[in-house]
C-alpha cells in the first residue's frame, strides 16, 4: 500500500519533476494492484434525458475526507446475479402480438437483446392471472386426478410464440413460471377466483407441474424455476385468480409432493417458495427450517407490497445456502408513469442491497387503460403499446431497469458501497469480465460526490432526480 498524498503534499516535499514522476508512479501502482485507472462511462436519466451518454470521467488519487464519498470495497462481496425483467403475462403477450411482425421484432430487439436492454429474467403464469383475456387453467371441468384433460393449447395462439421470441432474441433467458391458482376442482368453492388448495388433491397438482414443464419443454419453451402459488396468503377476496396456501400447507406440498415429482422425473426445474411480500419473512425462515423442503428448495421468492427488503437479509442470515429472489412489482397508470425512475431505481437498490439475485417487473407490456386486465388492480406496463396506433411509451420503471440491465451482468457479484451522503442510493457490482458497474439514484437536488475506491477517487455530478450509471475497468 501507498501513503494517500495530496498534490500540495508532493510538490512541497519534493521537487516539481519529481512530483509529477511520483503522481505517475502512484497511477501505475494503483493500475497494478487492480484499483480503477481507465476512464469511467456515464449514462444519465434525468429531466429530458433517458440513459444518455455524458462525457466519460477520469481517475485520480484520492484527498480530503470521505463525507461526501460514495466509497467501493470490492474486497467485501454478496450474492451473484441472475439478472432482470418482467411478466410474459397473458396480458402482456397478447399486446405484443397485436403488433406488426416488423414492430414486434424491432421492440424485442430493444427489450431482450444482450447489446441493447438485455433483459434476461422474466415470468409467466401457469395458467391465468388477473392480467389476462379470460381466468383459466390447464385442466378446467370436472375433477381429473388422472390430467386426462390436461392441455396448453390456450398458450399455443400468443403466449408461447412470445416466449419463443424472446428466447432467440436472447438465448439466455431464464423463464420463472407462478400460478395464479390451482383448477378450479381442487379449490374449495371449485372456482380459480379465490378460495384455498385442499390437500386431497396435493398429488394431482404436483402432477400439473410436471404435465405443464413437459408440456413446454416439449413445445420448445423450457421453464427454469417454479413457486408453488403467486402470493401464498390470500385469495384476494373471490375478485380474481387466487388461492390461499397456509404455511403447512406449501411445506407439505413441496416437501413430499412437488420436489420428490420434479427430482423424479429429472426436469431440472428450481422450486422457489412464498412468492409474497416482505412481512412474510418468517415463514420463508420456518419452512425452509424443513429439511423436506431444504432439500428440494432453491430459494424464497418475493414482492415488496407490504413490509420491508431487508427481511430477505434475515431470510439469507437464517439460511445463507438459500437465494432470494424479487419477482413482481409495476408501476401505475398516473401523472407519474412516465417520470418515476427515481422512485423505481431507489426500490431496485434496496431490494440488491439485501441478497436479491434477481428483479422482475410486473406485465411486460399493456395498452394504454392497463388492459387486458380481469382482475381489480390498476396497474401499467412496463412499455404501453397503444391499443389503436399501437404507439410504445416507455414507463419511469422502464428507464430504471435499464441502468441496472443494461450494466450489471449475469454472474456480476455485488459489493460492497457505502456513503454517508443523504438522499443517494447506490450499488455496485464486479461483472464477470472483470469491469465494475455503479448504479447512483439522486433523489434530491443536483450535486457533486466523489466515488472512491483504494487509492482513487472520481468526482461525478448527479443532476436532481436522476440515475446514474458509471462503468469501468481495472
Amino acid at each position: 500500500m501507498y501513503k494517500e498524498l495530496t498534490r500540495r503534499e508532493i510538490v512541497n516535499l519534493i521537487p516539481a519533476g519529481m512530483a509529477l514522476a511520483n503522481a505517475a508512479g502512484l497511477r501505475a501502482q494503483a493500475s497494478e494492484s487492480g484499483n480503477p485507472s481507465g476512464e469511467i462511462v456515464v449514462r444519465v436519466t434525468a429531466g429530458t434525458k433517458r440513459f444518455a451518454p455524458e462525457p466519460s470521467l477520469k481517475w485520480r488519487p484520492a484527498r480530503g475526507s470521505s463525507a461526501e464519498a460514495v466509497v467501493l470495497d470490492p474486497g467485501r462481496s454478496f450474492q451473484e446475479i441472475l439478472g432482470f425483467g418482467a411478466a410474459f403475462t397473458d396480458a402482456a403477450c397478447y399486446m405484443f402480438h397485436q403488433l406488426s411482425a416488423p414492430a414486434r421484432e424491432d421492440l424485442f430487439k430493444e427489450l431482450f437483446d444482450p447489446s441493447e436492454m438485455g433483459l434476461n429474467t422474466c415470468r409467466l403464469c401457469i395458467g391465468s392471472s388477473d392480467y389476462a383475456t379470460k381466468a383459466y387453467s390447464y385442466d378446467d371441468g370436472d375433477p381429473d386426478p388422472e390430467m386426462q384433460r390436461f392441455s396448453i393449447d390456450h398458450d399455443r395462439e400468443y403466449i408461447l410464440p412470445m416466449l419463443k421470441l424472446g428466447r432467440r432474441v436472447n438465448p439466455g433467458l431464464f423463464l420463472l413460471g407462478s400460478p395464479w391458482s390451482p383448477p378450479g376442482w381442487m379449490k374449495t368453492g371449485g372456482s380459480m377466483l379465490g378460495g384455498s388448495m385442499r390437500k386431497r388433491f396435493f398429488a394431482p397438482y404436483a402432477l400439473y407441474f410436471v404435465k405443464f414443464l413437459q408440456a413446454y419443454k416439449d413445445a420448445g419453451v423450457p421453464v427454469d424455476a417454479v413457486t408453488t402459488q403467486n402470493e401464498v396468503d390470500t385469495d384476494q377476496d373471490g375478485n380474481m385468480p387466487a388461492c390461499l396456501w397456509g404455511q403447512e400447507y406449501e411445506t407439505e406440498f413441496v416437501g413430499q409432493h412437488l420436489g420428490p415429482r420434479l427430482a423424479a422425473n429429472k426436469l431440472g426445474t428450481k422450486i422457489w417458495i412464498v412468492d409474497h411480500n416482505y412481512n412474510l419473512w418468517g415463514r420463508a425462515i420456518a419452512e425452509l427450517d424443513d429439511p423436506d423442503v431444504n432439500r428440494y428448495v432453491d430459494g424464497a421468492a418475493w414482492h415488496g407490497y407490504s413490509g420491508q427488503p431487508a427481511a430477505m437479509t434475515r431470510v439469507h442470515d437464517a439460511h445463507p445456502g438459500k437465494h432470494m429472489y424479487w419477482t413482481e412489482g409495476g408501476p401505475d397508470l398516473g401523472p407519474a408513469y412516465l417520470t418515476n425512475w427515481c422512485d423505481w431505481s431507489t426500490t431496485f437498490a434496496g431490494i440488491l442491497r439485501n441478497w436479491a439475485r434477481s428483479i422482475i417487473g410486473w406485465n411486460l407490456a399493456l395498452d394504454e387503460t392497463g388492459k387486458p386486465n380481469i382482475g381489480p388492480f390498476p396497474c401499467g406496463g412496463v412499455v404501453t403499446i397503444h391499443s389503436k396506433t399501437g404507439e410504445i411509451t416507455r414507463s419511469g420503471q422502464y428507464w430504471a431497469l435499464a441502468h441496472y440491465s443494461r450494466t450489471i451482468r449475469r454472474g456480476a457479484k455485488r459489493i460492497e458501497s457505502s456513503a454517508a451522503a443523504d438522499r443517494i442510493s447506490h450499488v455496485a457490482c464486479v461483472n464477470p469480465d472483470g469491469g465494475t458497474a455503479l448504479v447512483l439514484t439522486n433523489s434530491g437536488g443536483e450535486r457533486k460526490i466523489l466515488v472512491r475506491v483504494a487509492g482513487m477517487e472520481a468526482e461525478v455530478g448527479l443532476p436532481a432526480d436522476s440515475i446514474t450509471s458509471l462503468t469501468w475497468r481495472s
